[in-house]
């Protein structure tokens, strides 16, 4: 029912090598920021009511969700979701199923996606958030732009530090 679409179709797994040759610098992967993250992606089915999903929302104060069919991703129903079409359409938020309103055509990505490619599909799709499947195209997280902008945060940090301490001559 679901049209998906892979962010990382041209992306090379990670034990892939150039020109026979272990990469030098491994870039960040989707991997990393997950690994900083609990590990539970907040789901709701498709029959719940939008004013449940929000509350649910609400209460873990996050602004989307996944949608799950069983053990298969459906959609995602986001804050715009409620916005758009709910709120602008006028429609009964206790009445309306998260299904009659989610985003169907997902994008959706792999562990193994660098940050780059990623941070590229968000913005140029203009989505705020990415599904990550495994290699079993089951669930098994979820990153914001939020997540992505707080990683490269740290990177700088880090590499700022690192050049202060060369500069100064701390050890």
């Amino acid at each position: 029912r679901m049209a998906q679409r892979w962010v990382s179709l041209r992306s090379a797994h990670p034990s892939a090598a150039r020109n026979g040759r272990p990469r030098e610098h491994i870039m960040p992967s989707v991997r990393d920021i997950l690994q900083t993250k609990s590990g539970q992606v907040q789901t709701v089915g498709p029959q719940m009511s939008v004013l449940d999903a929000a509350l649910v929302m609400n209460k873990q104060k996050i602004g989307c969700v996944a949608v799950m069919d069983g053990d298969h991703l459906v959609g995602m129903f986001s804050e715009r979701d409620i916005l758009r079409r709910v709120v602008a359409e006028r429609r009964d938020p206790a009445t309306t199923t998260v299904g009659d309103v989610m985003t169907e055509e997902v994008v959706c990505c792999r562990p193994h996606t660098k940050l780059l490619e990623a941070r590229g599909v968000m913005k140029n799709r203009r989505i705020r958030h990415l599904p990550v499947l495994d290699d079993d195209e089951k669930l098994c997280g979820m990153i914001s732009i939020g997540d992505l902008n707080a990683h490269e945060m740290h990177e700088h940090e880090s590499t700022i530090y690192i050049m202060e301490q060369y500069i100064y001559g701390r050890t």
